[in-house]
């Protein structure tokens, strides 16, 4: 079975962190491109960061650049996204996808995040 499986969020106050996480299963992990989108309600998907298949290049969107950090464990078929000083906006579903011409395109259910006080 073909799945990612995301996990790690929550409630958290502004200027918080979280450590978001993303196991694969059922596929290749190492071939697969690795990216976070968040949607907030009543927003359109957007995208958050990425981790090619070498680790060669990471981005991040503008809006969380040296806030938010992506990683991966070819170990363990891990796919991470470290959150800090989180703000409010940041508040969204967060999907875990992978992607990749032999891979597909895979998407997680998502994880809620919410920053508040």
């Amino acid at each position: 079975q073909v799945q990612l499986v995301e996990s790690g969020g929550g409630l958290v106050q502004p200027g918080g962190s979280l450590r978001l996480s993303c196991v694969g299963s059922g596929f290749t992990f190492s071939i697969a491109l690795m990216r976070w989108y968040r949607q907030a309600p009543g927003k359109e998907r957007e995208f958050v960061a990425s981790i090619s298949t070498t680790e060669g290049d990471t981005h991040y969107a503008d809006s969380v650049t040296g806030r938010f950090f992506i990683s991966r464990d070819r170990t363990n078929n891990a796919a991470f996204l470290h959150m800090n000083s989180l703000k409010p906006e940041d508040t969204a579903l967060y999907y875990c996808n992978a992607y990749g011409v032999r891979v597909g395109n895979i998407w997680g259910r998502g994880t809620q995040v919410t920053v508040s006080s």
